[in-house]
């Protein structure tokens, strides 16, 4: 089964509906995928829906009840505070969160489904647009 992460880009662009969503939607319905979100993306666009003055419950409920949640432990904080460590060398302003995403993708063997420019020349990723 292919897994797939749902980066913060992704899962804003399906809760707008847009065509980029449209792609997420069609990952999520496809039962050959199974679909993941890094806790720390749920307070990205919990904060992003919240401003954008849209119900953050729902946007929660959506992203929990759509895919399961990868926790941040000890362990993937310390992963990924080094890939930050590494990126930022190259990449000035990959953010924290982002690297995140990529060491839950690396944790579990997944893709990450995104349209984040950062994450373009990033094997695990699968840019929309």
């Amino acid at each position: 089964m292919n897994r797939y992460i749902i980066d913060a880009y992704a899962w804003i662009e399906y809760l707008r509906g847009s065509e980029a969503g449209r792609r997420v939607k069609e990952v999520l319905e496809d039962e050959r995928y199974k679909t993941y979100t890094c806790a720390l993306t749920i307070a990205e666009v919990v904060s992003k829906v919240a401003r954008e003055g849209r119900d953050p419950e729902t946007a929660y409920d959506i992203l929990t009840s759509n895919s399961e949640i990868i926790d941040v432990d000890h362990q993937l904080s310390l992963e990924a505070g080094l890939l930050h460590a590494e990126i930022r060398k190259r990449i000035k302003d990959f953010g924290l969160a982002d690297a995140y995403v990529l060491a839950s993708a690396r944790r579990i063997d997944a893709k990450i489904l995104t349209g984040d420019p950062h994450f373009k020349d990033f094997k695990e990723a699968i840019i929309i647009r």
